[in-house]
């Protein structure tokens, strides 16, 4: 049986570490950088990607390895919206071809890509309730956040 998600090093120091375990100082830290934008995207996607990639390097929060998952979200997102406008259009029931009603195909469309989505914001800190649990430091504060890795470094064990 599988226990809770290990949280990010870098979360846990910017929530001041609440259940005071040891942070783990081996953990990867990719640089924070902005990815590319997949040209695979569709304009509306491409178009949440300036909105949300501009964001998250306010907060330093996106690497080049955050690419996918980032992708991944404003995809889901042009999805949803192109299927929302369809529902907006002819109702979350539609006839059969049979003439019975039934739930829009487009409702299911907009409600799997919405389970995208939120599984995806969660992991950036895109939901209140996964903000909640962060608390950055202005942005000019940012190196302190530095110095309190290399305390956390120096201390011995580790673990997640």
């Amino acid at each position: 049986m599988r226990g809770r998600r290990p949280t990010p090093t870098r979360i846990k120091v910017l929530t001041g570490n609440p259940g005071k375990r040891p942070l783990n100082p081996h953990e990867p830290r990719p640089e924070p950088a902005l990815p590319e934008c997949p040209a695979e995207l569709s304009p509306l996607a491409r178009r949440e990607w300036e909105r949300l990639s501009a964001e998250l390097v306010k907060l330093d929060l996106v690497t080049h390895l955050d690419r996918g998952a980032l992708a991944a979200y404003c995809g889901a997102y042009a999805l949803w919206a192109e299927a929302m406008e369809q529902v907006q259009k002819f109702g979350t029931m539609v006839k059969s071809p049979t003439g019975y009603p039934i739930q829009s195909p487009y409702l299911a469309i907009a409600n799997r890509q919405a389970e995208i989505m939120l599984r995806v914001a969660t992991e950036f800190g895109f939901t209140p309730a996964s903000r909640s649990r962060i608390s950055a430091p202005p942005v000019n504060e940012l190196p302190l956040l530095q110095l309190r890795m290399d305390e956390y470094e120096e201390e011995p064990g580790g673990g997640g």
